[in-house]
């Protein structure tokens, strides 16, 4: 019996030992979980009904090799359309194509840039609303438009290329849904021109190049499109200083951006060339034909204006394409887009659409009326009027999304209460909200939405939810506004990889998820 006993006691005793080696097992191996970089990130304790993306953490920083998308087939959308490929400046597929290397901005500058270029968006926005002349004020009196070497276009980093002239010469070009003039660089370059990957447009070698008068309609069109001011202030081109709209017989453009990057020419009409495939070639087509041009634009010709004014490449093309355009930005610089005139990948997918705000008619802007926004699947408590009193615009150059101030606070709020698991790094440049991951490759991240005018809900991508400096210094990517009477406004970073679609014929902007990569 003792002996039946004592056995029993070991086998007990050797069972426990057992058991105990297994638990200390599975501590080890969940603690190398949590701290080792090649682990995956167990979700957050969140109560249940909160929704999360998973990021793969590799996927917010770009590749060194071109990637493009295999979601984009072009056959299949050129018959519905015209389709132009979407480069991102700095990223692998156009530097590829670029006879030389354009200094490519830190994200520290590309943050400040963008500053820049949203507080020039507020600044018109506000202006336009109110009625007021809508101006950019050329300060130097000795030289009119003052020259800022490294200064760019703020955060319109995505372009396309398209063909200029008879026979067409090919041009890439930055796109832009904030600016309305199109105009590139000319030969013989009067006064000043930057480099461009491509051979610089020469209308001497096109038989479609025709200047426009200064006596026009189309001339006097210009102030609108191009804050420009009639008056006794000059523009300075080739040494001369003359009357803003007319040279001689010739009419005279001069556009400066809230940078103060700039571009003086002559106004003319020329053939552009989107795709022969689809008839996408338009005669006489208004442009600027840039002789004096400053500031970094990044190796690009010059930009493709896709604003609402009366001049822009969308009311231009209105007859064909009904101002109908889309476009899908990449979820890093290494991957490909896609801009789309007239039909596109829209038609085959459930597009959710919102009507212009009212607030934005007679302006070149897109405005949006935002409604609420939601964390992790719960909307904030946030008043309809803290939306409503400023209005909001949606922007394709702009970076961070803006928010009025006591909705940033609440978005900023509920996030970081849900983010509480992972460790809080410093704040960078404009952000405020930014984590150390430099232990994990995945994390889960609480999923934004924005509710727009119409019972409208936008799910933000997982790569528009956050903005990465480094793995141990990734930020919320929303910033607030100084003040509640500056215009929201929804940036690029949050629009990638969904497809968004203007629908100007019918007053709306849609949104459709899956557009590319």
């Amino acid at each position: 019996m003792a002996n039946t006993t004592t056995l029993f006691a070991l086998l007990c005793f050797l069972l426990l030992l057992l058991l105990s080696k297994t638990a200390n097992g599975d501590a080890h191996i969940l603690e190398t979980n949590t701290t080792n970089r090649n682990a995956t990130r167990p979700r957050p304790p969140w109560p249940p009904g909160i929704h999360f993306h998973t990021v793969q953490l590799p996927s917010l920083f770009p590749s060194n090799t071109c990637r493009p998308s295999p979601s984009i087939s072009k056959d299949g959308l050129e018959s519905k359309g015209a389709i132009l490929p979407v480069l991102h400046l700095h990223g692998p597929c156009a530097q590829a194509q670029q006879q030389q290397q354009q200094h490519k901005p830190t994200a520290d500058e590309t943050l400040r840039q963008d500053e820049s270029r949203v507080k020039t968006i507020q600044s018109r926005y506000r202006n336009a609303v109110a009625g007021a002349d809508d101006v950019s004020v050329m300060k130097d009196s000795s030289t009119t438009i003052p020259a800022k070497d490294g200064a760019t276009l703020g955060g319109a980093n995505y372009f396309v290329t398209v063909g200029v002239g008879t026979p067409a010469q090919q041009q890439s070009l930055i796109f832009d849904t904030g600016s309305d003039l199109t105009w590139t660089q000319c030969q013989p370059c009067v006064r000043s021109c930057y480099k461009q990957q491509e051979k610089i447009f020469d209308p001497s070698s096109s038989a479609s190049y025709r200047n426009v008068s200064c006596s026009s309609a189309s001339c006097s069109a210009l102030a609108s499109a191009t804050s420009m001011f009639h008056s006794i202030i000059g523009i300075l081109i080739n040494q001369v200083r003359i009357k803003p709209g007319c040279s001689s017989s010739t009419c005279v453009y001069g556009i400066q951006y809230g940078d103060s990057s700039y571009s003086v020419g002559f106004y003319g009409t020329e053939k552009i060339t989107l795709t022969t495939s689809t008839g996408g070639v338009f005669n006489n087509f208004f442009f600027g034909c840039g002789q004096n041009n400053q500031g970094l634009f990044r190796g690009t010709a010059g930009l493709l204006g896709l604003g609402r004014d009366k001049v822009s490449f969308v009311s231009q093309t209105a007859r064909k394409y009904r101002k109908r355009f889309s476009y899908c930005l990449p979820s890093t610089s290494s991957d490909t887009g896609f801009l789309t005139f007239g039909g596109g990948a829209s038609t085959t997918k459930s597009v959710k659409y919102t009507p212009l705000s009212a607030s934005s008619a007679g302006t070149s802007f897109y405005g949006l009326d935002i409604t609420a926004i939601s964390v992790g699947g719960q909307k904030l408590p946030i008043s309809a009027t803290v939306f409503s009193t400023a209005g909001g615009v949606i922007d394709s150059g702009a970076v961070i999304s803006r928010l009025p101030p006591a909705a940033y606070s609440a978005l900023r709020s509920a996030f970081r209460q849900q983010m509480s698991s992972y460790p809080l790094g410093k704040p960078r440049s404009i952000l405020d909200t930014c984590y150390d991951f430099s232990s994990y490759d995945v994390v889960s991240v609480p999923g934004i939405s924005f509710f727009f005018a119409g019972g409208v809900e936008v799910e933000i991508g997982a790569v528009g939810i956050l903005y990465g400096f480094s793995i141990s210094q990734v930020c919320l990517a929303f910033k607030g506004n100084d003040d509640a009477s500056e215009v929201a406004v929804f940036g690029n970073v949050q629009q990638r990889t969904m497809e968004v679609v203007y629908d100007g014929a019918r007053g709306r902007v849609g949104f459709a998820g899956g557009g590319c990569n």
